[in-house]
């Protein structure tokens, strides 16, 4: 159970560093709660050309089997913040990673369209529990010092997470069924579950506040007067909405001639997804060296020559292509949300829940525009939309270079 008294200089000098036990045991259970929250939320994602043959719909329709979870999933990350200032961090992400598990094991025998969308909505109810929480007890119990490399293995564990649930699922699919593929990720869900629940400190530096909805306006509008958290939160939009399209609509033209792969084989493709782990602890390190302004901005970079290649009619291109984009997107990602933890001072979990809410609702938005872009244009519209969001990215990165260092 968290403690709840306030946290004490003696207790400060406590917090976790790397190279401790407890840094390895922090990491261990919080890169397992990444794993299956990516895995949990993106396993549908290869499987949508499936779920369109299967309940007759379209690739945008299809879609929302996971801009949905995100959408709802975004909103409740607003709230996340104040359930766990009331709760503790880690009864509120071992509940997340429960329920969630289970929802996902109940969308492997929905019936119809109508119920599986429902499941997936209430998963993005569930999920919203353990991102912003996450981050917050990072920033919260670990070392200044160690901040970065920690929150790149977090995301680090979201790689992994994102890729084995899309491989798995793939593979899966492709000798069983989607139904089975999806069971499969809601049974790793359970196992993370205890993982975190073996595993996880409790918190040292925790202070227990009443839950308060109404108070959440004034702190979130104060954040948005901060000259760098709201264009971080742009950041966070663009970097999310960029990414998920490509990985969204990818596995439509892999399946289609002439490349005519299998679900094996587009699910393999995704094993780019190791990239995101070195990069996002390796970027995060880096940026905690040099700077974050002096790096951020070779992460959208290096997203924006991934997308030209996917452009590309080259098999190998485009798989360099999205491996590029993997890189940028995780690497960017993971220094975005450190920055934020450090700019927000004495309101980080509201902090993480608006990033996350920007973050996600990249994905649900952008997501879904993008189904768009691939129903009317084909893979050069997708191509094309994606470089705008990534160009806009960058342009923010620019502006983020001007703030001054803060802590």
């Amino acid at each position: 159970m968290d403690g709840s008294s306030p946290a004490t200089p003696a207790v400060l000098d406590r917090r976790i560093r790397h190279g401790t036990p407890a840094f390895r045991r922090t990491n261990l259970a919080l890169f397992s709660s990444g794993f299956a929250t990516f895995g949990l939320l993106y396993c549908v994602q290869p499987l949508m050309p499936a779920l369109s043959r299967d309940f007759g719909v379209d690739a945008a329709t299809s879609s929302l089997s996971l801009s949905l979870t995100t959408a709802v999933m975004a909103v409740g990350m607003l709230f996340a913040g104040v359930i766990s200032d009331a709760f503790g961090r880690k009864p509120i992400m071992l509940a997340s990673l429960l329920a969630s598990s289970l929802l996902v094991l109940l969308t492997a025998v929905s019936p119809s369209w109508t119920l599986l969308l429902a499941a997936r909505a209430l998963l993005g109810v569930t999920l919203a529990g353990l991102p912003a929480v996450a981050m917050t007890y990072l920033s919260e119990e670990v070392h200044g010092e160690s901040l970065g490399f920690a929150m790149g293995l977090y995301i680090g564990g979201n790689a992994i997470g994102g890729m084995s649930g899309r491989l798995i699922s793939g593979f899966t699919a492709d000798h069983a069924s989607w139904r089975v593929a999806v069971a499969v990720i809601g049974a790793l869900g359970l196992l993370a579950a205890f993982l975190v629940a073996k595993g996880l400190p409790p918190s040292l530096h925790f202070e227990k506040r009443r839950a308060q909805p109404r108070a959440l306006l004034p702190v979130f509008g104060t954040l948005l007067k901060d000259k760098g958290l709201p264009w971080l939160f742009a950041e966070g939009f663009l970097l999310m909405g960029a990414f998920v399209t490509i990985y969204n609509y990818v596995s439509y033209r892999l399946l289609a001639p002439p490349f005519s792969l299998s679900q094996s084989h587009v699910g393999a493709i995704f094993m780019v997804y190791l990239i995101g782990v070195g990069a996002s602890a390796w970027m995060g390190s880096l940026a905690g060296k040099l700077g974050r302004g002096k790096v951020m901005w070779t992460a959208l970079v290096l997203m924006l020559a991934g997308v030209a290649l996917t452009a590309s009619t080259s098999l190998p291109a485009i798989v360099a292509g999205i491996a590029l984009i993997t890189f940028g997107f995780f690497g960017g990602h993971s220094i975005a949300s450190g920055w934020v933890g450090l700019r927000a001072n004495g309101a980080k979990a509201h902090a993480s829940s608006m990033y996350l809410f920007s973050y996600y609702m990249g994905s649900s938005i952008a997501g879904s525009v993008g189904g768009l872009a691939w129903t009317h244009f084909s893979w050069a519209g997708v191509a094309t939309y994606v470089a705008a969001l990534v160009i806009a990215g960058f342009a923010i990165s620019l502006k983020l270079r001007l703030l001054k260092p803060q802590k």
